[in-house]
């Protein structure tokens, strides 16, 4: 009797969890300051999943109701006696909150500590429920309580494609023979998106072929990546917003969107990403910290060319349908601001109080004053003008009919060079990092390197296929 009295209880505490654990796993406050004490660099991910500097993965187990505790203490460990730093297989806190290791068994297989009879902490956990879970990973069958619906699969394949051995070729014909002289280029990945590809191709730095992909259902239509740990992908035909987890190399989360998502932008400073969809006239904004839509956005026409100011208060779209430029205050209760009417925008850019919008078909750029929205020039540029970027006092517009980078001071909105980049190509974007920029091109399978300080090519990379977009990050430890 006493059993089955100790069974129901627990059956009612799990239900009682089930209903009562939010969705967005949030690891408490004194626990993350506990591990970080014995690991200052743990990765806390939004999933709720900690990740040790050397790769060691805890999963969290949330207890029905966490006790609120000033002086958080470890009250178990297996093995026991241990301390955190050591990284025992189980780590149990007195506010009942629990931490397991994900191990490897005998025969290789991803699991968790496993024992005859668990302490009630563990038995009455429960995994977050949006949590990625491991490749691989097994749990022992009297643990299986702890999973409530969260799916596990065993040997799931993920997104990652192996390709062919990359293929490294010396930079020839320059005083700069390898990237890695670069040094916001050197020990970098770069992750390139093709219009003549479905897939996300992975390379290393001076390679011509990728080292994998990540396999897409449909041709990505941007991709943005976020804390060098997570890229965020909108795809044709998906009303969703896919993030991979660079370390795991697998989509650890969907964001749902009601209709087509389109441009992704993300604001560091603030955490949070800008997702366009114009068949909805919306601006959806995602929580980076944990993974969620968090508002959205209601506006004129249907947007495109999402550009965000610098200290992220405005942002600024082109209603395609109207040929309206709008400015959203951010820091103004999203106030809506018209900017006016201009043809076949390609590009917005906002700097020194200016509004700069360049016309494809016009081969111009109007110059307005944000706060009078007034024209204070409008000039000739290169033919087909396709994008923009802003590095100190200047604007350097790209132009894909005759691929040449034109730069316009600032001070004077007056064209002051123009550079030749001789791809026999068409341009088509045009990626800042810092003192550089890399030009993707969409006809010829290169892209080129360009100093924006010193206003010149420094070398043309070969690839396999034409991109039109590049993203460069940090080497990521991978979670093996």
């Amino acid at each position: 009797m006493f059993k089955l009295f100790n069974k129901i209880f627990y059956l009612v505490l799990i239900l009682f969890l089930y209903s009562s654990l939010s969705m967005a796993a949030t690891v408490p406050d004194n626990v993350k300051q506990a591990v970080t004490q014995a690991f200052p660099d743990a990765n806390f991910r939004f999933d709720g999943v900690i990740i040790l500097p050397d790769a060691t993965i805890y999963l969290p187990l949330f207890p029905a109701k966490i006790i609120e505790k000033e002086n958080l203490e470890i009250t178990k460990t297996f093995p026991a006696n241990s301390t955190l730093a050591s990284k025992p297989d189980i780590v149990i806190f007195d506010n009942d909150f629990v931490l397991m290791k994900v191990i490897k068994d005998k025969k290789g297989n991803k699991t968790v500590f496993s024992m005859v009879n668990p302490p009630d902490e563990i038995r009455t956990g429960l995994l977050p429920q949006d949590m990625l879970v491991p490749k691989g990973l097994i749990i022992p069958e009297n643990l299986k309580s702890i999973t409530g619906d969260l799916n596990i699969a065993s040997g799931t394949s993920g997104v990652r494609v192996e390709n062919a051995k990359p293929v490294v070729e010396k930079l020839s014909g320059s005083t700069l023979k390898t990237l890695s002289l670069i040094p916001c280029l050197n020990n970098k990945n770069f992750y390139m998106s093709s219009p003549y590809s479905k897939n996300i191709h992975v390379y290393n730095s001076d390679a011509k072929t990728p080292e994998y992909s990540f396999k897409q259902i449909n041709i990505p239509i941007s991709m943005k990546v976020y804390n060098n740990e997570f890229l965020l992908v909108t795809t044709f035909e998906k009303p969703s917003v896919d993030v991979i987890s660079l370390a795991d190399d697998e989509i650890i989360k969907q964001i749902p969107i009601k209709t087509q998502p389109d441009e992704i932008l993300i604001d560091n400073g603030h955490k949070t990403a800008f997702i366009s969809s114009s068949v909805d006239s919306a601006i959806y904004l995602v929580n980076l910290e944990t993974m969620t839509l968090s508002k959205q956005i209601k506006i004129m026409g249907m947007c495109e060319k999402l550009t965000l100011s610098d200290d992220g208060t405005k942002l600024f779209y082109y209603d395609k349908k109207s040929s309206d430029v709008w400015a959203v205050e951010l820091d103004n209760n999203y106030l809506l601001k018209e900017i006016g009417k201009f043809p076949n925008v390609s590009k917005i850019a906002y700097t020194a109080g200016k509004v700069y919008l360049t016309s494809r078909t016009k081969n111009r750029i109007a110059i307005v004053d944000y706060n009078t929205v007034s024209l204070v020039n409008e000039i000739d540029i290169c033919e087909k003008p396709v994008d923009m970027a802003v590095y100190k006092d200047r604007v350097y517009v790209l132009g894909a009919g005759d691929n040449s980078v034109q730069v316009i001071d600032t001070n004077t909105d007056t064209v002051t060079d123009s550079i030749y980049l001789n791809t026999n190509g068409f341009s088509t974007k045009i990626f800042p990092m810092g003192n550089i920029a890399l030009i993707t091109d969409t006809k010829s399978a290169l892209y080129t390197v360009f100093d924006l300080e010193n206003n010149k090519v420094i070398k043309t990379i070969p690839i396999d296929i034409p991109v039109n977009t590049i993203i460069v990050t940090e080497k990521v430890k991978k979670i093996k």
